[in-house]
């Protein structure tokens, strides 16, 4: 069998020591949010995001070769979507999605 990190998918496996060099600033802002007690669970969390991101934009490539460039009409609606919904009162300062209560 290989390495224990082969054998599970991003965001599965147990934890595992790793050292990482990180900008100083990045560091203070991380405690300044979570505590030292919560910096591997972020920074963590962060490198999960990524992979995700990454994965997307290999999809995204993959379909436009397939399927040639997605129209700008479409990439300006998805923009105008995405910005009407990063503007929502029910995303509030904490980054969540909260949904509206029932009256």
């Amino acid at each position: 069998m290989g390495s224990p990190e082969q054998a599970f998918p991003p965001g599965e496996g147990p934890a595992a020591k790793v050292s990482v060099s990180l900008r100083a600033g990045n560091i203070r802002a991380i405690k300044e949010r979570v505590g030292a007690r919560g910096f591997s669970a972020y920074v963590d969390a962060a490198v999960e995001r990524q992979i995700e991101r990454d994965l997307l934009e290999e999809a995204l490539q993959a379909n436009e070769r397939e399927s040639g460039p997605i129209p700008q009409s479409l990439r300006d609606e998805a923009g105008e979507l995405f910005r009407s919904v990063k503007s929502a009162p029910e995303l509030q300062g904490d980054g969540a999605w909260h949904a509206h209560e029932a009256s």
